[in-house]
């Protein structure tokens, strides 16, 4: 049987770094493009088989030199999003929609077995999003190029490595009060990372083709509702205060002058929307593949970080 090769890009972020090890424990060879090299190659290289990894440096848009590497590739995987634009050159277009849409056209010149890219959830609804818009946009030059392509739309993806739930423990113990947007009731299905790399995993040993598919956790959660479950978690009792709509927008408007926002307008403008089962497309559950892992179950593993005493602050080590 020919060992496959996967050409991932975006691999050295959470869901890159959880699909690289899956796929080199199963003898696939990985190929990872980055712009970085000397940054990345120690976060990506740690978590694969040795002699199953590949990595090159590459701007994104080289398209010269990122055509080479479809010669030897059976299947192409785009994990690269970003949540808010900067100026020079991570706009929401050219980021998600006008690089994937070269990707679906090389994956169609080279003939490869399948383009599987990550898109997201809740798009269609999130009209007046610029990220949502870009996203959509996205789906629909990959299919315009490549009709055999599989578009997952995963919900909010949490892991020990995300900047979910990390960022807001981080936040939630040092602020002695937390705003709220829309009253906190938007809801999602957050999917935990590894249960959203099984289900790349599966679309590549099953040639899954030609498909949208909702890729959610196994329960349905408001916004408010993970924060009080995060709270809970790290022990902490924090007043959650709902923020009316023209001081939050003034809040984004003031983060976006920062390297890093917290929360930028555009972010506000999806809060809008439930973040859930559209029903329009098929989801993991009905390819066979339900997620397993629960939202408070999984962040209880590594919450301690952000407990007073740290790991000896948890169950085990507290005295009787």
């Amino acid at each position: 049987m020919k060992q496959k090769n996967c050409l991932i890009f975006g691999g050295s972020g959470q869901i890159g770094r959880n699909l690289i090890r899956k796929l080199t424990k199963k003898n696939y060879k990985v190929t990872v493009v980055t712009r970085n090299i000397h940054q990345k190659s120690y976060i990506i290289k740690t978590q694969a088989n040795a002699g199953y990894i590949n990595i090159i440096e590459a701007n994104i848009f080289d398209e010269v030199k990122i055509r080479k590497l479809f010669e030897k590739a059976d299947i192409c995987i785009n994990l690269i999003g970003i949540l808010f634009k900067k100026k020079r050159g991570n706009t929401f277009r050219n980021i998600h929609s006008l690089f994937p849409a070269i990707l679906a056209k090389l994956c169609k010149e080279y003939n490869l077995e399948n383009f599987i890219h990550i898109s997201a959830l809740g798009i269609n609804d999130a009209i007046d999003s610029e990220y949502a818009k870009s996203k959509l946009d996205g789906e629909k030059n990959i299919l315009t190029n490549f009709p055999s392509a599989t578009i997952l739309r995963p919900s909010i993806v949490y892991s020990v490595d995300d900047n979910f739930t990390t960022n807001f423990m981080t936040l939630l113990n040092r602020m002695p009060f937390f705003p709220i947007y829309y009253n906190g009731e938007t809801k999602f299905m957050p999917i935990h990372c590894s249960d959203l790399t099984d289900i790349i995993s599966y679309v590549i040993e099953n040639n899954t083709n030609s498909q949208i598919i909702e890729c959610v956790g196994p329960e349905t959660i408001s916004f408010k509702e993970i924060l009080n479950k995060l709270l809970e978690l790290i022990e902490k009792k924090r007043a959650l205060i709902p923020s009316p709509l023209f001081l939050a927008k003034f809040t984004a408007a003031f983060f976006e002058l920062f390297p890093q926002p917290l929360i930028t307008q555009d972010q506000l403008r999806l809060l809008k929307y439930d973040n859930v089962l559209s029903k329009k497309y098929k989801n993991n559950s009905d390819i066979g593949i339900p997620s397993k892992r629960f939202f408070e179950a999984e962040v209880k593993k590594y919450c301690y970080m952000w407990k007073d005493g740290g790991q000896y602050a948890t169950e085990k080590y507290q005295a009787k």
